[in-house]
């Protein structure tokens, strides 16, 4: 690539077949790396145990300058966590909400629970379908954001506007596709890159400079 993107993620529960394969080139990827293996629960692939998933993230540690972990898997991937704050590997904290935006004071919840477990990031993923359940996750990221580092997205029938409104407020991680969108509303690595020029105009987060394109190597 002539232009990479600023991180890639490596999505090992979907990669869980190949593991030596891509364990042979993630050390020369052109960027950075974000490492998770999500849980099934959240849309993890090939219905890996907690064990399974603590294995993979533990064995591609050592190339990761993030590793994700969803909040309802802390408990189960603690060693993970304590092992990446030891080499300083830095954590995102993540909630993947398939069914709905939920209401804006369960939302705010997640900001002392990320903050408990040492988040680094929080990453907030929900549906949106309506203009409310938009204009919730809008709200809830201009409060957290005064908080800790926040990354959020849309899924669904107005995921798309949701990443563009929300990559101009500052989301610190946007995430893109590479050949193919992988979930409802997710852009290209070209349209993100239009978008994040686009930036200067509308309201932007004082965390704007933490701002990165990301891109799914699936």
């Amino acid at each position: 690539m002539r232009r990479p993107p600023h991180l890639f993620e490596l999505r090992l529960d979907a990669l869980s077949e190949h593991l030596d394969e891509v364990q042979r080139v993630a050390a020369s990827l052109p960027a950075p790396l974000i490492i998770t293996a999500r849980d099934p629960r959240e849309g993890g692939l090939h219905q890996l145990s907690p064990r399974q998933r603590c294995d993979l993230l533990l064995r591609f540690m050592s190339f990761a300058t993030y590793v994700d972990v969803e909040l309802q898997s802390v408990r189960m991937l603690r060693s993970v966590l304590e092992h990446a704050e030891s080499i300083d590997v830095r954590r995102i904290i993540s909630v993947h909400n398939f069914d709905a935006t939920p209401k804006l004071s369960t939302l705010m919840q997640l900001i002392d629970s990320a903050k408990t477990v040492g988040a680094d990031i929080l990453k907030v993923a929900t549906r949106t379908e309506t203009v409310d359940e938009l204009a919730r996750l809008l709200e809830f990221f201009d409060r957290a954001s005064e908080h800790l580092p926040v990354s959020a997205m849309g899924i669904g029938k107005l995921a798309r506007h949701s990443r563009r409104l929300l990559a101009r407020r500052g989301s610190v991680l946007n995430y893109a596709y590479l050949r193919s969108a992988e979930v409802e509303g997710q852009m290209s690595l070209a349209a993100l890159r239009r978008t994040m020029a686009r930036s200067r105009g509308p309201r932007r987060s004082k965390l704007h400079h933490f701002a990165s394109t990301l891109a799914h190597l699936m």
